[in-house]
């Protein structure tokens, strides 16, 4: 079958590790796993990071590339591909797809059936496919981990990305004031348009907030901190600009404020988050579709820096 897939590591130049060529059919480890016909993927950083070599074994390789997908499975249901494997030789007791099992940027993927989210009729294919990684990490951010309900005010660090960008709309879409930074006017447009009171990184916000919304790591966290109201969570997912950071704790316990670290999110959160959107008429920002014979132009997107939203796949064109 065609699959897009990580032949090598090359940290310098992953597009060069990529390959899209054939591959075997899907295997089952286990006896309630199924083969998924699939319609449509989205990138994630995560492959990029595949592609350099972090957090894939080299013995692992060639291994097929994706975390997100809708399709359908073996009775002709449409579903949403829910990512997370249980995995007790890894040290979290789990791995994404493309980790240890084959990814979804194939024609067809093996998943546990309990993997399957029945997808909304009201949702394409394309949409549904945004939303397992990205989308369902910013949902638990908000609501499981950060406590949405019991706050009026988030700050997102860094909107633009994938999760940023669904943590701004879902953030609106529940009712509450969101301010959001990026260093990018025509983001910071963008990012107005969707409801969100835009700012540049390190701008004094008019408010202290009740969550704040953290992927950028180093570059961002002090002003996190500065943001925080008192008792607010600050929900961390990512580090993409530096996983040190200083932290003033005299601030953490003087405001009393929690920073939560927080990864993807469980099936029934994936259920309630497409509940969510059908019922809100919310649909992902996507910044370009790209048949899948073009994954390598998909991925070089991705890496240009200047993505609004996410990157999707089409698998049937």
């Amino acid at each position: 079958m065609r699959a897009a897939y990580a032949s090598t590591f090359d940290a310098d130049d992953p597009l060069a590790a990529l390959v899209v060529g054939d591959r075997p059919e899907p295997s089952h480890p286990e006896p309630d796993w199924v083969t998924v016909e699939v319609r449509a993927s989205s990138l994630n950083h995560h492959d990029v990071w595949s592609l350099r070599g972090v957090g894939l074994a080299a013995d692992r390789l060639p291994m097929i590339l994706g975390c997100d997908a809708a399709g359908v499975d073996p009775d002709g249901n449409e579903v949403v591909v829910y990512p997370v494997v249980p995995d007790p030789a890894d040290p979290r007791g789990l791995s994404l797809l493309s980790e240890r099992h084959p990814g979804t940027f194939a024609e067809r993927v093996a998943v546990p059936r309990a993997n399957l989210v029945p997808k909304p009729s009201g949702l394409s294919f394309a949409d549904a496919a945004c939303l397992p990684t990205a989308w369902l990490t910013a949902y638990r951010m908000l609501t499981t981990r950060g406590r949405v309900d019991a706050g009026e005010s988030v700050l997102v660090q860094g909107a633009g990305g994938g999760v940023a960008t669904a943590a701004v709309m879902l953030a609106v879409a529940l009712g509450k004031r969101v301010y959001a930074t990026s260093r990018d006017p025509g983001k910071r447009e963008r990012i107005a348009a969707l409801g969100a009171t835009a700012l540049e990184p390190g701008a004094r916000l008019p408010e202290r907030v009740d969550v704040v919304v953290e992927t950028v790591g180093a570059a961002t966290f002090d002003h996190s901190l500065k943001s925080a109201a008192p008792g607010a969570r600050i929900v961390v997912s990512g580090a993409t600009a530096g996983y040190e950071p200083t932290v003033n704790l005299r601030r953490v316990f003087a405001m009393q404020l929690e920073i939560l670290g927080s990864t993807m999110g469980t099936p029934a959160e994936l259920a309630e988050l497409l509940g969510l959107l059908v019922r809100r008429g919310i649909r992902p920002v996507v910044d370009g579709t790209y048949p899948f014979s073009a994954a390598p132009a998909a991925f070089a997107r991705l890496l240009s820096g200047e993505v609004f939203g996410k990157v999707v796949l089409d698998h049937t064109a």
